[in-house]
């Protein structure tokens, strides 16, 4: 989010201060995610289907989500407000207002690549989620149609289609009832693509990168942030963009701003490819277990797991078990041995969509933050409308949806 704010800023000539406390970019959520671009499936998380299944996810050992209650405000807020979004209505309204993110950020990828090849094991694979229960494939069916007027190229394959149109699912072919098949989608390594977002930016002369700098505090007077306060010094500012994950949260505490974001780890596997070893050349995601392979050049990425009530982004041992456990059952072929684990937290909101806006009452402060899941995919598009709204210039989607809303 960072850095694609930064690269639009800087192409409107505007002089920019990338600052960032690690001493490179892409170092917590953003390093080893799922590397999926999805730009069909934006679903939220809150789905009345969820609270048929909450019981049953709470109470499984190898449930794909772990809630840990906290006597914390902000965990009970939060899900009091994902149980008020799991209605039909509202579903409806926010996939719509997603997918128009996620097309902008779609097409913004494509006129970035044309104009600034940039290497990041980007492989237009196609996507394929697959069901092992017709009765989940079949309550899917009313919302593909539903997408496909929208704009989303879609279609229902059965289970003998799944393994023909990947053959490394044969291992499991006889438990799937079929599966979604999405052509346009995308997977790619989002460190590789942040580093050379960070390259083009360091060849410019209007940007400057601060990073190993640690942002302490947000200096605020009459409405408006004057200075950012570092580790090594006030930083004078005429406009502040917060897009710093889950910090921004604490950021922004000290001036009355509460952002509605709570932190849900998520976990990787990223499995070396040799030579010979048959691996999905799809991007599969299996939606029972929810757990996404995404092809890259030299390895296969594996994310999955909800970890709710953790501040953390440490690797549960247990978790990793599970899940190379998981894989194992659906892609017996993949060697995990050197399969490296990882975790991060994603800032979510409850209804799952970005906050992409000023930030209240203060003229001059920001947000680009609560993506999810979803930070690879709404990256660019994200960060487009964000910089439209900052030089005041006509929005290319609707704004409305992604504003702050008062508490």
């Amino acid at each position: 989010m960072g850095l694609a704010s930064a690269w639009y800023l800087a192409q409107q000539g505007l002089q920019v201060t990338l600052v960032d406390r690690h001493a490179d970019v892409a170092q917590e959520t953003s390093f080893a995610n799922g590397g999926q671009l999805s730009y069909s499936y934006v679903a939220p998380l809150a789905d009345p289907g969820v609270i048929g299944k909450l019981p049953q996810w709470l109470l499984r050992a190898d449930s794909p989500l772990r809630f840990r209650p906290r006597l914390d405000p902000a965990q009970w807020r939060w899900c009091l407000e994902f149980l008020r979004a799991c209605n039909d209505a509202q579903v409806r309204r926010t996939i719509g207002e997603m997918l128009s993110l996620s097309y902008l950020s779609r097409d913004s990828l494509d006129e970035l690549l044309a104009a600034h090849p940039l290497d990041f094991d980007l492989i237009r694979t196609g996507k394929l989620v697959v069901y092992r229960d017709p009765a989940v494939l079949a309550a899917a069916a009313p919302m593909l149609d539903w997408q496909r007027s929208l704009g989303a190229d879609q279609q229902i394959l059965d289970g003998t289609g799944c393994v023909a149109l990947e053959p490394s699912l044969q291992a499991v072919g006889g438990e799937l009832a079929g599966g979604i098949y999405t052509p346009g989608e995308a997977t790619g390594d989002c460190l590789r693509f942040c580093q050379g977002l960070k390259g083009f930016l360091a060849q410019l002369p209007n940007v400057r990168l601060a990073l190993g700098t640690n942002v302490q505090a947000l200096v605020g007077e009459r409405q408006r942030v004057v200075a950012v306060r570092t580790d090594q010094g006030d930083l004078p500012a005429d406009a502040v963009v917060v897009a710093a994950g889950m910090f921004s949260v604490r950021l922004l505490k000290p001036l009355g701003i509460a952002l509605p974001l709570y932190g849900l780890r998520g976990y990787s596997l990223s499995v070396p490819l040799d030579a010979g070893m048959q691996a999905p050349c799809l991007s599969v995601t299996d939606a029972a277990r929810k757990v996404v392979y995404a092809p890259l050049a030299q390895h296969l990425r594996i994310a999955a797991m909800v970890d709710m009530g953790v501040s953390r982004a440490d690797v549960d041992p247990a978790r990793i078990a599970l899940l190379k456990q998981q894989v194992a059952e659906t892609f017996p072929q993949l060697d995990l041995k050197h399969a490296q684990a990882w975790a991060g937290i994603r800032p979510s909101t409850a209804h799952s969509k970005p906050i992409v806006g000023r930030a209240g009452d203060f003229s001059n402060l920001w947000l680009n933050v609560g993506q999810g899941a979803l930070g690879f995919t709404l990256a660019l598009g994200s960060a487009k409308l964000l910089v439209a709204q900052m030089i005041d210039e006509n929005p290319p989607i609707d704004p409305s949806p992604f504003q702050l809303r008062a508490r």
